[in-house]
C-alpha cells in the first residue's frame, strides 16, 4: 500500500497532464498531496521531514506555477528538492559531523560505521545527479518530455533502492521492534 501512496500524485499528475494541461495537472498534484499527506498523518499519527517539505515545496511551488501562469515553477521544484537535499546532507556531514541516513535508519538497522558513512556520501551524490538531470531536463526539453521524464525517471529512485539494498545486504543486522538488539 505504501509504494501506492507514494506514487499516486505522480501518477494523477502524469494523467492530468495527458487529458488536460500542465497547469491541471499542477492543480492535481496539489490536491493529491494534501491528500497523501493528511492520510500519512492519519495513519501513522506523524509526519516525516520529507512528507512536510514536499508538501511546502509542492503547494509553494504549485502556486507559483497557476498564479503566475508559468510551468518553469513546477518543472523545477524538483531541483530545489533534490539541491535542498544535498545541501542539507553535506552540511550535517562535514559541518556538524552527523549523518543523517544513519539518523533516519539506525533505529531499524545496525550496520558498521564505514558502511553508514559510504551510505551517507552516496546520498549525497544520488541527491545531487537527481537535482541536476531535472534540471537539465527542466531547461533543454519541452514540458511534454519533462513530464514523461517524471513518470519514467522514476526508475533512478528504484534503481539507487535496489542497489542500496544489494550494498548493505550483507552488513545488516535487523533491530527488533523495541529499537534494540536484533529482530527475532
Amino acid at each position: 500500500m505504501k509504494p501506492f501512496v507514494d506514487f499516486l500524485p505522480i501518477l494523477l499528475f502524469f494523467g492530468a497532464y495527458k487529458l488536460y494541461d500542465i497547469y491541471t495537472a499542477t492543480a492535481v498534484l496539489m490536491a493529491a498531496t494534501v491528500l497523501q499527506t493528511a492520510y500519512i498523518y492519519k495513519t501513522q499519527q506523524r509526519l516525516e521531514l520529507m512528507h512536510k517539505v514536499t508538501l511546502v515545496l509542492v503547494l509553494g511551488f504549485g502556486a507559483l506555477t497557476l498564479g503566475l501562469h508559468d510551468e518553469r515553477f513546477i518543472k523545477w521544484k524538483p531541483t530545489v528538492l533534490y539541491g535542498a537535499m544535498t545541501l542539507g546532507l553535506a552540511f550535517a556531514h562535514w559541518v556538524s559531523r552527523k549523518n543523517v541516513v544513519q539518523l533516519l535508519l539506525g533505529t531499524q538497522m545496525e550496520l558498521p560505521e564505514r558502511v553508514w558513512a559510504r551510505l551517507n556520501l552516496v546520498w549525497m551524490l544520488y541527491c545531487a545527479f537527481m537535482a541536476s538531470i531535472n534540471a537539465y531536463v527542466a531547461a533543454y526539453y519541452s514540458t511534454e518530455d519533462w513530464v514523461n521524464f517524471k513518470l519514467w525517471g522514476y526508475a533512478f529512485p528504484l534503481v539507487f533502492i535496489i542497489a542500496q539494498g544489494l550494498y548493505i545486504a550483507p552488513h545488516v543486522k535487523l533491530r527488533g521492534a523495541d529499537g534494540a538488539g536484533p529482530a527475532p
